[in-house]
């Protein structure tokens, strides 16, 4: 029932994926990988075992989410109880635990076949990254995106499961019609390089409208991570999926690019031009836990983005 700070921070969850792509494709941009890289020769052995074969799956598929790789928050984060709740949200997790999950169930398709989202498919590359470079992801985003944009309100919260002051708290519902809970503290290592960022809306704005604007990669690399295919027939027509960002199509005929995160209690939407001129970005707290609430809520949101990018002048 308090008012939002504007400047405040939250979890901004799979932008994070933005991120992480960025630096695989500045790395490939430098002679360090290629996108056609297997997992197999940066991660020798590391995806072995129920049909998962890594030296199948290239450094591109895990970026565009066609490995095939089984997302293993379907598993880590099953319908929450009250109960299960408080059993997990002060846990660790580490990415070696996390693939492992995934591990246990054999490859949704094979790899290349099809699109499916895929947390995993993110914890690798946060590994490539470390194998290529020597450093963690979380470093190699500092030093490559953090530092040189000035985006001093970022950053990555490791095992703390809170948040920098300001914030507006989270909130979520066990049940339809149950009380809101505030998931606020959650301990973000089950998420890592698919979704542990933690940001502002002007500092998210800021690195997409750079990234678009070709101040953070070669064109040839851009212009690579803004070729997409299509996600399937739920997704809307035009819309399509890059590498760590994605397209959908405006009501005045233009595109609108971005990525998107969900995490507990918190949502971000965004909405950029082709040229990164044009920009919002929405950090929202809690929504309707029905499917009537939640498409109502979506709308406006899609409507709101929709304005900005379109409206004339």
């Amino acid at each position: 029932g308090q008012p939002v700070d504007p400047e405040g921070y939250y979890r901004v969850g799979s932008n994070t994926k933005t991120f992480v792509a960025t630096v695989v494709l500045q790395l490939a941009a430098e002679g360090g990988l290629s996108l056609e890289d297997t997992v197999e020769e940066h991660l020798p052995g590391v995806v072995q075992g129920n049909g998962n074969d890594g030296s199948k799956i290239t450094i591109r598929q895990l970026l565009q989410h066609t490995s095939g790789i089984y997302n293993y928050n379907l598993d880590l984060l099953p319908a929450l109880t009250p109960e299960t709740f408080e059993e997990i949200r002060y846990r660790s997790y580490t990415p070696e635990e996390l693939l492992a999950i995934a591990l246990q169930h054999p490859p949704n398709f094979p790899p290349g076949a099809s699109y499916g989202y895929s947390n995993t498919d993110y914890v690798l590359a946060g590994m490539i990254i470390q194998a290529v470079t020597g450093s963690t992801w979380e470093h190699e985003v500092t030093q490559r995106i953090i530092a040189p944009l000035g985006l001093h309100d970022t950053s990555f919260p490791g095992d703390d499961p809170g948040l920098p002051t300001p914030h507006a708290r989270g909130y979520e519902r066990f049940t339809p019609d149950g009380p809101p809970v505030d998931f606020t503290e959650f301990n973000h290592t089950f998420t890592d390089a698919a979704g542990a960022i933690i940001s502002t809306t002007d500092d998210l704005g800021r690195f997409f409208r750079a990234l678009l604007a070709g101040q953070l990669l070669p064109p040839e690399q851009l212009a690579q991570m803004q070729s997409t295919i299509p996600q399937g027939p739920a997704y809307p027509v035009g819309s399509g999926v890059g590498l760590g960002i994605g397209k959908k199509p405006l009501s005045c005929g233009q595109q609108s690019w971005a990525h998107g995160g969900d995490t507990f209690g918190y949502r971000s939407r965004e909405g950029f031009s082709a040229d990164g001129q044009r920009s919002v970005v929405l950090s929202l707290t809690s929504f309707p836990y029905d499917e009537r609430g939640r498409t109502a809520a979506d709308a406006a949101v899609t409507g709101l983005i929709d304005n900005v990018l379109c409206r004339p002048g």
